[in-house]
């Protein structure tokens, strides 16, 4: 794997805000549309968006990028993921096993659910309270196992996006591999996971507020939400510059608008 550098204990989560909101600012109209196709391909295509989650989102940090180096940048350019179809398709499946898991457990219950509501209609005329200790003591079976389930899928579902979180603009700004991106990727993010907590629950926050306005304020929120983790990317990660990447002093990360610098 080529050798690629990256900062511990860099990122500025209100500093990736501000800047990534001075990027948008400019272009916001673009950067608003790129986010509601996004947001049209993953609902419209809910059967398949597991598979698109990833190029689809190359395509963004894609021109992102561009644009945080000063380069010319267009609407078209966020199909820019597709032409490393594999490598974003592997990561973008890698990142949604939580959204996947969570699809076959809301499966498996509704079909159970309604199993056992089958049961209980055809088993009606027994003792009245029998019937009704049994439905208690199933319910709230239920209830626990599902308790449980929220808990561990909660854990494992931060832990998971922690880990994989630069892995997708690292396999579009340099030429490596699937398996590499994710594997970088969980070591810079848990040399900085104090800043990418603080950034996403900052980033859920403006969420927040954007459903509380309106209901559909939020859309108008996703492209600083995209933007807020591009410049944690980069305060982590040096600019790759043009030809082989192959860095020996990389800058510092207050020219990416981080101020927790501490070398790497």
């Amino acid at each position: 794997m080529t050798n690629i550098q990256y900062y511990k204990g860099v990122i500025d989560p209100t500093g990736c805000i501000s800047n990534g909101w001075n990027l948008v600012k400019p272009n916001y109209g673009m950067y608003l549309g790129i986010a509601l196709l996004a947001a049209v391909i993953y609902s419209c295509l809910f059967c398949i968006s597991f598979f698109l989650v990833g190029p689809v989102m190359g395509g963004v940090y894609y021109v992102m990028l561009r644009d945080m180096r000063g380069e010319p940048v267009d609407f078209g350019m966020m199909f820019k993921g597709f032409e490393k179809f594999g490598a974003t398709l592997a990561v973008g499946l890698v990142q949604s096993v939580p959204g996947i898991i969570y699809q076959i457990f809301d499966l498996f219950t509704n079909v159970t659910s309604t199993l056992i509501q089958l049961g209980q209609q055809g088993t009606r005329g027994g003792n009245f309270y029998q019937e009704s200790a049994t439905e208690v003591a199933i319910v709230g079976g239920f209830l626990a196992a599902y308790l449980i389930f929220i808990f561990v899928y909660a854990i494992f579902s931060l832990v998971w996006a922690i880990s994989f979180v630069f892995a997708i603009p690292l396999v579009m700004e340099h030429n490596i591999g699937p398996v590499d991106a994710l594997k970088l990727s969980a070591r810079a993010a848990w040399s900085n996971v104090f800043g990418v907590v603080v950034l996403a629950i900052l980033v859920w926050l403006m969420l927040i507020a954007g459903v509380l306005a309106l209901c559909i304020g939020w859309l108008f929120v996703l492209p600083l939400v995209t933007a807020s983790f591009a410049f944690a990317y980069r305060q982590v990660f040096p600019s790759a510059a043009p030809g082989p990447i192959t860095y020996n002093t990389p800058p510092p990360p207050t020219e990416y608008g981080g101020s927790f610098g501490k070398g790497v």
